[in-house]
């Protein structure tokens, strides 16, 4: 970044961290700023469909060509530092500098910069924001983040930097006083869910769902979101609750574009309908934080449904805790990998489940399971497809190719 005039200074950002989440918060921020007028950039990750979903400017992602141009003409900069004392670059670094790199180009008014992991050490930690927003926090990547809640946490803090608002919607106490600690040691203003911003969700169903929020300074009835489970409230409410503290950097938010924005926001691959007869959805749900929250949607929505799961699970996870969250609501389950090299072989996954004792099968393909899971499935039922974000993007593009 220095190399390049530093691109990131002339930018600002909305920095969004948490174990789960932070991508559908992310959205929300960028859908409330694109309906105020301001021209966006959103950074995320993983992409579900191309690479280019994870950089997107003005609400298109960027072409394949521009990114070919970028790489173009980054790679002598990235050969440099790779074969300095700096190097090894990683994939991450690269795609970070070239979003950068973008956004400056475009001009764009704000940034909603989704953290890739952790915080502290996290490529997308290089820029200063005008709020910081740690969504929550649970047990992930705990071979690089830490075994405890307090140790997470201290990692995903990281991204507080010193007078910049905070914006979190964390519960665990333990989390909470590591995050409150660092934010009161750099003189951060706090806004805490349940403190100085609330919601109170009102209707909900498999079509989406309606939310008061609250705050010291607003109120705002009903709400409403096409995104499915109670925790797109919270995302939802903590998203606006970021994007108010901006109108003190001269940036004019009103309520109807909350309120557009709010509705406008779609997430792709998050509780998901791919089909209607039978129901199929699709959801990320790729670790215990995330299986809990399906399982609540669950109850909510399929209470009564007969569900056929599909699940692909990597090898890092906690499989046992999320089979707790998820085999006990399933009628049938198919096991499945997706194509990438971290992910759990379906027959050690078959095995693991044995004493669930629920009718389950394997597959070697995500499409193959998919295939089967329809073939069983009569018009009343639920395929419910989650585990990986891997698994939801490779089930995506297999059932579109049906259409």
């Amino acid at each position: 970044l220095e190399r390049l005039g530093h691109p990131e200074r002339s930018l600002r950002f909305v920095h969004v961290g948490g174990t789960n989440g932070k991508g559908s918060t992310t959205a929300f921020v960028n859908s409330i700023l694109q309906a105020a007028g301001y021209k966006t950039g959103m950074y995320t990750s993983p992409y579900l469909e191309s690479f280019t979903n994870r950089i997107g400017a003005g609400g298109q992602d960027i072409s394949a060509d521009h990114l070919a141009q970028l790489i173009s003409r980054l790679k002598p900069l990235i050969d440099e530092i790779n074969s300095s004392s700096l190097g090894p670059i990683t994939q991450f670094e690269v795609v970070t500098l070239l979003a950068l790199v973008y956004y400056h180009e475009q001009a764009v008014d704000c940034v909603a910069w989704e953290v890739g992991l952790g915080g502290r050490l996290d490529a997308t930690n290089v820029v200063t924001p005008l709020v910081s927003v740690i969504t929550n926090i649970g047990f992930d990547h705990t071979e690089i983040l830490g075994e405890t809640l307090a140790e997470i946490a201290a990692e995903k803090a990281g991204i507080i930097k010193a007078g910049v608002p905070l914006v979190t919607a964390v519960e665990d106490d333990e989390a909470w006083q590591v995050i409150a600690g660092r934010a009161d040691r750099l003189d951060c203003p706090r806004w805490r869910l349940g403190s100085e911003f609330s919601y109170e969700r009102l209707e909900w169903s498999i079509e989406g769902q309606s939310f008061n929020y609250q705050d010291e300074g607003l109120s705002l009835d009903r709400l409403h979101t096409s995104l499915i489970g109670e925790h797109q409230c919270r995302n939802a409410a903590t998203a606006i609750a970021a994007v108010r503290q901006l109108a003190k950097h001269g940036m004019n938010i009103s309520e109807a574009a909350i309120r557009q924005g709010v509705s406008n926001t779609a997430w792709p691959g998050r509780l998901e309908i791919m089909r209607r007869r039978p129901l199929v959805l699709v959801d990320g749900a790729h670790n215990p934080h995330g299986t809990r929250v399906l399982e609540q949607a669950i109850k909510d929505h399929l209470a009564d449904k007969r569900i056929i799961m599909v699940l692909g699970i990597l090898k890092d996870k906690e499989r046992a805790q999320m089979f707790s969250h998820l085999l006990p609501h399933a009628q049938r389950v198919i096991f499945t990998a997706p194509q990438y090299g971290r992910a759990t072989d379906p027959a050690t996954l078959l095995q693991e489940a044995a004493s669930y004792q629920i009718p389950a099968t394997s597959s070697s393909t995500v499409a193959d399971a998919v295939d089967h899971a329809l073939t069983i499935a009569d018009d009343n039922d639920v395929v419910l497809i989650a585990g990986s974000l891997y698994a939801v993007s490779e089930a995506r593009d297999h059932l579109k190719s049906l259409e």
